[in-house]
């Protein structure tokens, strides 16, 4: 049987894009690719490249307003709805271990959003709250010390062992 799109249940057709294998949709313009391929888009300026080549931009497209969930095309279960990369405001349907469903005018948005840095500013948005959590992890150590005399708390643990647990957790 052929796959059927997520989005509007019309038939998905394979195109090659590089060496990325891709399903397109003719209906509403919406693309399922498989994981390791969304993957290589993400991580590989030539894919990017291909797809670009390969998808006219097209006239922006206002996001739905109605929530919908839709099913995977390989095993049938409802994706996920992730904010690709936390920052880029781009929804995409995804299927972890499966693949990934980008309506209309997505994959293009993912890409732009790559294109401009938006990935390192992830990175370093993820870095900084990493770094935050492990500030208010110390100062949560330095209370209870104080609290306790520098007793151990009630799982064994002392703050200066927790300090260096983090401080090996991190690679600092």
């Amino acid at each position: 049987s052929s796959a059927r799109c997520p989005g509007c249940r019309g038939p998905l057709t394979a195109v090659d894009v590089g060496a990325l294998g891709m399903l397109e949709c003719a209906a509403c313009d919406g693309a399922w690719l498989d994981a390791a391929d969304f993957e290589r888009i993400c991580t590989n300026g030539e894919s990017r490249a291909a797809v670009l080549h390969r998808r006219a931009a097209g006239a922006p497209v206002a996001p739905e307003r109605r929530v919908r969930y839709r099913p995977c095309v390989r095993c049938g279960r409802m994706m996920n709805r992730v904010n690709f990369a936390r920052l880029s405001g781009t929804i995409v349907d995804v299927c972890r271990g499966h693949g990934t469903f980008l309506d209309a005018g997505e994959l293009h948005a993912v890409i732009t959003f790559i294109h401009g840095g938006g990935l390192d500013r992830m990175r370093q948005r993820e870095l900084a709250d990493i770094k935050e959590q492990q500030r208010r992890l110390a100062a949560d150590q330095r209370a209870a010390a104080g609290a306790s005399g520098g007793r151990a708390d009630s799982r064994g643990w002392d703050s200066a062992s927790l300090s260096e647990l983090m401080k090996a957790v991190l690679g600092e």
